[in-house]
């Protein structure tokens, strides 16, 4: 089966951001293990209260990357097994086996243009201009198990079953101007903050809210059977009873299709095409050289730390409390709420009539052929989750769009031996999506910039 334009961008997607995990494992593993490593300034990424022993300067790119992957159900010999197998990674027993109803995957790319720290007095200052990219995405067991069929499905889709719905894709892109401050508090506390100026980059929004089918028709070949001359040979009476028997075959025959999608999309240079005749999209444009700015946003990093004892350490952080407004000129926005398919047999079953069985029977068959073929050509225009299928319509962006950081909760914490010349820790960290703490955030960073002056 043929592999359509929107599925191949997300499998593009994927398979970049894939890419681009097991291209940098060293550096995402290096940024989590120099979390303990105190002469380090690389740790402040993950806390802004954990300063290094001296000040830095970092050269462009080199200074700092980091690629990190989250998911609910998948782990790291899923992404081998991506590796190994390519397209067909969902096609093993054992990568299905490990799937959950819905399967959630956070996926942050980040680097370092250029960034600094140095102390003054007792407080020590940090300043970064990086770039990030973070992708999250919902997706459901159902999705898998329907990839699977997908290459022999086509022969079957007369008498299928598959339910499609709540997917989601998520894709944020940024540059961050930050500046951080740092200042022990006593001889036990740390605390750290760090204000960010964000500058939009895009916004992509997909989501699958309803893509459910099912269907219980003819095949091509029962229905050329019906409409052959010779199906009608034989006395009356044997007409008569073929004309029963179709009737009552019509009655139990079915089809639906129901979709529903939005996409929400803030890209400068992106266009949703359209070709004539359709009132639809039907290809995506992106244009490289009107790329810009596409949004403006703020964001805020909070940190602290503590020593217990004078062997044992606790550490917290609240990274990327903050939004991205979009603007609305650089704001595309596309829905699909097509009328669904609903072909019902008993339709086809009235039209046969016992005292005109074959006229009738052949307008029936002729009938049903005719939305099957409508049906057929919706669900599998060479493609499956195709442009024809979702329809998405383009419609006007009334006003500026928000969307939220990919906010991350670290936890830390190391313990000393031998008076700490040998030292464990543990270092946990879970996404999430705050609301309100981002208005407690920036109340906290106040109190703290006004007492530390």
């Amino acid at each position: 089966m043929a592999t359509n334009k929107l599925l191949s961008s997300t499998k593009l997607i994927g398979v970049f951001f894939i890419m681009l995990v097991c291209a940098l494992p060293a550096n995402a593993q290096f940024l989590r293990t120099s979390y303990f490593m105190e002469g380090t300034h690389y740790r402040q990424q993950l806390n802004p209260a954990l300063t290094p022993t001296k000040g830095y300067f970092n050269l462009p790119v080199v200074g700092a990357v980091n690629a990190t992957v989250g998911s609910t159900s998948l782990g790291y010999q899923d992404i081998i097994d991506i590796i190994d197998d390519g397209d067909d990674f969902y096609t093993k027993p054992d990568f299905m086996n490990r799937l959950k109803d819905n399967n959630k995957l956070n996926v942050n790319f980040s680097t370092e243009i250029l960034s600094a720290g140095w102390y003054k007095g007792k407080n020590f200052w940090s300043f970064n201009i990086g770039l990030r990219t973070d992708i999250g995405a919902n997706l459901t067991k159902s999705m898998f198990t329907f990839l699977n069929e997908m290459e022999t499905v086509e022969e079957n889709w007369r008498n299928s079953n598959y339910d499609i719905s709540g997917q989601q894709l998520n894709i944020n892109a940024y540059t961050e101007i930050g500046l951080g401050l740092s200042r022990q508090i006593n001889s036990r506390l740390t605390v750290g903050a760090r204000v960010k100026a964000l500058l939009g980059i895009g916004n992509m929004e997909l989501k699958l809210n309803r893509i459910a089918m099912s269907a219980n028709l003819p095949t091509d070949q029962q229905i050329n059977e019906w409409s052959n001359d010779s199906y009608w040979s034989g006395s009356s009476g044997e007409i008569e009873t073929k004309a029963k028997d179709l009737k009552a075959k019509f009655d139990n025959y079915h089809a639906n299709l129901a979709v529903g999608a939005e996409l929400k999309s803030s890209f400068k240079g992106l266009e949703l095409k359209e070709e004539e005749g359709k009132d639809y999209v039907t290809d995506f444009d992106f244009d490289s050289g009107n790329l810009g700015i596409a949004g403006y946003g703020f964001g805020i990093d909070l940190g602290a730390s503590y020593k217990i004892l004078d062997n044992l350490t606790v550490s917290a952080s609240i990274l990327d409390l903050g939004f991205i407004s979009w603007s609305k000129s650089s704001t595309k926005i596309a829905s699909a709420n097509p009328d669904p398919i609903n072909i019902k047999g008993s339709t086809y079953a009235a039209m046969v009539d016992p005292a005109n069985p074959e006229t009738s029977v052949m307008n029936a068959v002729k009938q049903l052929q005719d939305d099957t073929q409508g049906y057929m050509d919706r669900v599998t225009n060479g493609d499956v989750l195709d442009y024809d299928m979702l329809q998405l319509e383009v419609g006007d962006a009334k006003e500026s769009r928000k969307s939220r950081l990919a906010s991350t909760l670290v936890l830390g914490a190391e313990y000393g031996f031998f008076n700490n010349k040998l030292a464990v820790g543990v270092l946990s960290t879970s996404q999430f999506i705050a609301i309100f703490m981002f208005a407690a955030g920036a109340v906290m960073l106040s109190r703290f910039v006004k007492n530390s002056n």
